[in-house]
């Protein structure tokens, strides 16, 4: 059994501001994307990382993981105008490799804990598919504007998040079917007619999306550094 993970960082961040994408934002002495690699390194399973990036962030990219030395990293493969695009770029630089199972992980996630890669590893063997996600727990709500007017059940609704695992020949070719459109893999598989299973996330296993995260996760660092120390 082999597992590839490609590491999907093209996006721009631009809710967050400024000049640097999140991925590439300082978090005191390191970065989300860094982070996100590492956790994936650290899992023996992992034969190769693919990380894909933005064709203007090499130099980013390069500064963000000076350092790392493992030969499962690969050379980033640049990414395109959307992040379906982008993904099925970096499943198609692994044609010639073939792995058997292949991780899909967004950068801006740098605290996925190891049982949540593991686990969905696992899941690929008896599914298509695999998606780290939680229970919707609050109540919600339609609006018209700001106004209230109808609830939604939860009943059955789950927040995704990543990685989303799939078996790599499936999904390799469900991408390459699919218009380039979507917000996750679990859309351009389900499109495809692949069966996707849910595993536990982690409220841990955040997205740095907006100002208010980012500082959350400089939190978050600089209290791992204190539990270290």
């Amino acid at each position: 059994m082999s597992v590839a993970v490609i590491i999907v960082a093209a996006g721009r961040g631009t809710r967050i501001g400024g000049e640097i994408p999140k991925q590439y934002v300082s978090l005191g002495r390191t970065t989300a994307i860094r982070l996100a690699i590492e956790a994936f390194l650290k899992v023996p399973l992992v034969q190769w990382v693919v990380p894909v990036i933005h064709p203007s962030d090499s130099k980013l990219f390069a500064d963000a993981l000076d350092g790392v030395r493992d030969v499962r990293m690969q050379a980033p493969v640049e990414g395109s105008v959307t992040r379906a695009l982008s993904v099925r770029r970096g499943l198609e630089s692994l044609e010639e490799t073939r792995p058997d199972k292949v991780l899909i992980h967004d950068a801006a996630r740098p605290f996925t804990p190891k049982r949540i890669i593991e686990e969905a590893i696992s899941a690929l063997d008896f599914n298509d598919g695999v998606c780290a996600a939680l229970p919707v727990v609050d109540a919600l709500w339609k609006a018209d504007g700001l106004l209230a007017t109808v609830a939604v059940s939860r009943d059955g609704l789950w927040r995704a998040q990543t990685p989303q695992g799939f078996c790599y020949k499936k999904i390799l070719s469900a991408h390459k079917s699919h218009d380039g459109s979507g917000t996750d893999d679990v859309t351009v598989a389900r499109r495809f007619g692949l069966n996707v299973a849910f595993i536990y996330g982690s409220e841990q296993n955040y997205k740095i999306t907006t100002k208010s995260d980012l500082e959350k996760a400089r939190q978050d660092i600089k209290r791992l550094v204190s539990d270290h120390s």
